[in-house]
């Protein structure tokens, strides 16, 4: 029986994750969490064999989630199902440990194989994250492969009109260290505004649709 801690915030989401998931003998919902404090707490106090993980929730949330829950429990296998597009952050989620990447748009079938494939010690990526990855490693990717995880998270909410104060509350900085991640950001993409860094966001289509 394959252990599986859903990890969402929409109760929607999870409760469809759900019915996926019941029609399979061999997988079982073992933990159930709204946001990144709870599934932590949960991974702490318990074993999983694969979490399905949505990086977009309060709190504890993105890569820093990844990274803490492999903190705490390295053999866990963690699915990343989200609807950011594989561009936006899928390279970076497998470099903090993540063992696959899906989008919320997948077939309910490749989403129960990908969890089968976790489970028995495989990877789940697609040709594109993995040419993604390989680019990385090169050091040839895009100027955004240059960000940090955490200035990539400041990054994407500036191109989305959030202000320093909003963005601060949400990641739980102080809006100094916002505005000393913004300088960086500019700097690293080669960028002199906002209005070009959300310039930027689209060519690179690091923003999600609507």
């Amino acid at each position: 029986m394959i252990r599986v801690l859903l990890a969402d915030d929409h109760e929607l989401v999870r409760d469809g994750l759900k019915r996926i998931l019941a029609a399979h003998a061999d997988l079982s919902i073992a933990g159930e969490a709204r946001n990144g404090d709870e599934a932590l707490a949960l991974v702490r106090a318990n074993d999983y064999d694969v979490a399905l993980l949505d990086i977009s929730m309060p709190g504890l949330a993105g890569i820093d989630l990844v990274k803490r829950l492999k903190l705490e429990k390295p053999a866990l296998r963690i699915l990343v199902l989200t609807m950011h597009a594989e561009a936006q952050y899928a390279a970076r989620a497998l470099k903090a440990g993540a063992s696959g990447y899906l989008t919320k748009d997948s077939a309910s079938q490749q989403l129960v194989g990908a969890i089968r494939k976790l489970a028995a010690g495989g990877v789940h990526i697609s040709e594109a994250a993995a040419a993604s990855l390989v680019t990385d490693r090169g050091g040839d990717g895009p100027p955004h492969a240059r960000l940090s995880d955490r200035e990539f998270e400041v990054f994407r909410m500036l191109a989305a009109g959030r202000g320093p104060t909003e963005i601060a509350g949400q990641l739980h900085l102080s809006v100094k260290t916002v505005s000393t991640h913004k300088t960086r950001i500019l700097d690293k993409l080669g960028v002199g505004s906002t209005a070009e860094l959300v310039r930027y966001a689209l060519e690179h289509k690091l923003l999600d649709p609507g």
